[in-house]
């Protein structure tokens, strides 16, 4: 069964998208870290906002929340154990998400590490995912733990791949320069530069990425592969042969880089 509502990106800020989940004259937004975009595109588009949809505390992905409900009487769904003002429904995993009103159906995922109650929204093999997993890269840990993030990242990993990943920034040309120091050799990377580049040539976002893509690609999901652990060992001077050492090395990595 084919989901009813299409997704949009609204720009925010410098990098951030806010994904605005349609269908009719409805539509419901995850993470509007900035309100004046969102109600733009809704007025432009003739929509009534329905459900606002959180991932994480992080103001650039909840501060526009305030005016958004001061105009729409709304629900406003988040992390059950993050630091958010506004929320109607605290939740975290085990927890289902519906807005009936554009036919949207989620399963809560608890995918810590960037922050320490991070969530992600799962449904009809769409991922909005927030700051944990991006196209050919990962969040930075403010609050978790390199544990914490290994192991929300290989819950992610587990999803059909050919889920659709939806994240919040538009980082991806960055990070597939730092990806091609850990893995030079990596043709299906090489590629994913090439359709990037013509992406962003043309203006256009370089997300989602389908998780087929990110495995292929993305060093983070990749840290069981020798070719990505010899790497480490090489820039390092050091002899990790666990696929978690070898996360956190290249997560401290690319943090320098």
């Amino acid at each position: 069964m084919s989901t009813p509502y299409q997704v949009v990106p609204v720009r925010a800020f410098k990098d951030n998208y806010i994904w605005v989940l349609r269908a009719g004259r409805n539509a419901a937004v995850v993470d509007p870290g900035e309100a004046a975009p969102v109600l733009d595109y809704l007025a432009a588009e003739g929509l009534d906002l329905v459900a606002i949809l959180l991932t994480h505390h992080h103001r650039d992905h909840v501060g526009g929340v305030g005016t958004l409900i001061a105009s729409h009487r709304i629900p406003v769904t988040g992390p059950k154990n993050e630091p958010i003002e506004h929320l109607t429904r605290k939740v975290s995993e085990g927890d289902h998400v519906e807005v009936p009103e554009i036919g949207a159906s989620f399963e809560v995922l608890d995918i810590p590490g960037h922050t320490r109650a991070h969530i992600a929204y799962y449904g009809e093999k769409r991922l909005f995912c927030g700051d944990t997993l991006f196209a050919c890269g990962c969040g930075r840990m403010f609050a978790g733990t390199p544990e914490q993030m290994f192991g929300s990242l290989q819950k992610l990993a587990a999803l059909p791949d050919d889920t659709l990943i939806y994240c919040a920034h538009e980082y991806t040309l960055a990070n597939i320069a730092f990806a091609r120091t850990v893995e030079p050799g990596n043709e299906a990377l090489a590629q994913a530069e090439r359709a990037a580049k013509e992406l962003r040539a043309r203006g256009e976002p370089t997300v989602p990425s389908t998780l087929a893509r990110e495995k292929a690609t993305n060093p983070f999901l990749r840290c069981a592969d020798q070719a990505i652990i010899d790497s480490v060992n090489k820039h390092l001077d050091a002899q990790i042969v666990q696929p978690a050492q070898a996360f956190a090395a290249i997560r401290e990595w690319k943090n320098r880089f």
